[in-house]
């Protein structure tokens, strides 16, 4: 009995698969896109560009006749001045050390807990990232009261602690840090414990190394969110020697008749000279942990 043999047809009988190319753009349709973008990035930076220029001006030309972007008198007085203020100097560090402890904070806790929830199975956890959800829904506003009532009574008014608290840790970057840890390969951690490595251990060496991307979008996030805040510091901090930037800015502009521009402008680029920096160091990090966590 002959055994028939199967011969499978040539590669040239073989149905092609093909796939439908985008259509490119006409020359005319790019030249229109371009336009649009350049046109909206000129739009979003001259805010930006005018506070840099009229900085280096005296301020009684800021809004002097006729206007002109740069003046014949530019210099660095005002931020000499700025810099040289003890006042401005102590708002600053204020800042610095808020804005550090807050983001440290978010960082190490936002991690701990987008871990637990995303690869750790223990009762409850769906109902607990239920409840972090639904804090998404709760305006910011809302929670002044309580928040200052529980500060008070734990005697944390006009301290560091007591402006540093409520911004240790927010349900956002909790939700980043778990939408990423959830992209994490479960094998790697399989794999170190069959090897005997504990929780901690695979947190530090495994999760934690990994999530550099979500890591590094969560702390420009928060940076931002704690160098700009005005209305929490101004509620907890009861002398100046506690006041952070944004509020020696916002007395600038009341606290004298004839507002000095030039230095308020001069602290405007100094505030904003380190979130600029931040995120030029990052972006490659950022993008990509925008990317990975679904927010698009």
């Amino acid at each position: 009995m002959a055994i028939s043999t199967f011969t499978p047809p040539a590669p040239d009988h073989l149905p092609a698969v093909t796939r439908r190319a985008r259509p490119e753009m006409s020359v005319t349709a790019k030249v229109i896109v371009y336009v649009f973008l350049s046109v909206a990035a000129a739009g979003a930076l001259s805010p930006l560009v005018w506070t840099i220029f009229n900085s280096l001006k005296p301020s009684i030309e800021v809004y002097g006749e006729p206007l002109e972007l740069l003046s014949k008198n530019a210099s660095l007085a005002n931020y000499i001045n700025a810099l040289s203020d003890p006042v401005f100097l102590r708002y600053t560090i204020n800042s610095i050390v808020v804005a550090v402890a807050q983001v440290v904070g978010n960082v190490v806790l936002s991690a701990m807990a987008g871990y637990a929830l995303a690869k750790l199975e223990f009762p409850g956890r769906r109902i607990i990232f239920g409840a972090v959800l639904a804090t998404f829904m709760i305006p910011g506003l809302m929670l002044f009261v309580p928040q200052f009532v529980t500060v008070a009574s734990l005697g944390m008014v006009n301290t560091y602690p007591g402006i540093i608290l409520p911004g240790l840790v927010s349900s956002f970057s909790i939700f980043i840090m778990r939408q990423f840890m959830l992209a994490t390969p479960t094998e790697l951690m399989e794999a170190a414990r069959l090897d005997g490595a504990g929780e901690i251990r695979i947190f530090l060496t495994i999760a934690f190394p990994l999530a550099t991307p979500a890591l590094a979008t969560v702390g420009i996030i928060s940076f931002m969110a704690s160098w700009n805040n005005l209305l929490w510091p101004l509620v907890v901090a009861q002398t100046q020697e506690m006041f952070t930037l944004p509020i020696f800015l916002a007395f600038q502009a009341q606290a004298q008749t004839v507002p000095d521009y030039g230095l308020m402008l001069a602290g405007s680029v100094v505030m904003i000279a380190p979130i600029v920096t931040l995120f030029v160091c990052f972006q490659r990090f950022f993008i990509a942990g925008i990317a990975t966590t679904g927010i698009k």
